[in-house]
């Protein structure tokens, strides 16, 4: 059997669109699950990496890998999660200046540094514990909502609960989530809070 990379690469010398469409099939699934994590809606995320393919195949992207197929994709969608939280954050009102004074500036650069990678992947990782740590019935209301984008009474029938209970799950895991990420911007007065938790506080505000 052919190494993925190996394939695509054949492909592509022979037919670009052929390796396109090899590439969708082989990688739509896994970068939509790895766009869940970011931004949280299954419909987003599944127009985040269609944006991400048919830009990959008008500019041509496949002609400037320097790494892998597979590498390049995940990478090109993370950083499309990112542009698409700082564009919720443009939507959003706030009266902490302080925090809009920091999102400012630490996006007055049109590219993330690898240090910004670097934070983003940190809080993604304390997000994923937080939740991890919920009760396992809130846990499992807030996973159905924010993932499987389940309404909450398909949510309450599926797990046998009242829509009102539902709801207080989902707003106990949103209260845990943003205490996390205050206590993460408490941290900025000692060092550089990541600016995907600027977002996210924002956006669970």
């Amino acid at each position: 059997m052919l190494d993925d990379e190996v394939l695509a690469r054949q492909l592509f010398q022979t037919d670009p669109s052929a390796g396109c469409a090899w590439l969708f099939r082989r990688y739509y699934g896994l970068l939509c699950n790895h766009a869940l994590r970011f931004v949280y809606s299954r419909e987003v995320a599944e127009d985040i990496v269609g944006e991400v393919f048919c830009a990959f195949w008008t500019d041509k992207g496949y002609e400037k890998i320097t790494t892998s197929y597979r590498a390049y994709l995940f990478v090109a969608v993370r950083n499309r999660c990112y542009n698409y939280l700082r564009w919720e954050l443009s939507r959003k009102n706030d009266s902490d200046e302080a925090m809009l004074d920091s999102v400012t500036t630490a996006f007055s650069s049109a590219t993330q540094t690898p240090a910004d990678m670097v934070q983003f992947d940190e809080l993604y990782q304390k997000i994923n514990e937080t939740i991890a740590d919920l009760p396992p019935q809130c846990r499992r209301t807030f996973l159905m909502s924010r993932f499987e984008q389940k309404p909450y009474r398909e949510i309450a029938t599926e797990m046998g609960i009242s829509v009102k209970a539902v709801e207080a799950n989902i707003s106990r895991a949103l209260n845990t989530l943003r205490q996390m990420l205050r206590n993460e911007f408490v941290i900025a007065l000692i060092g550089q809070f990541s600016i995907y938790g600027l977002l996210l506080l924002r956006m669970l505000a």
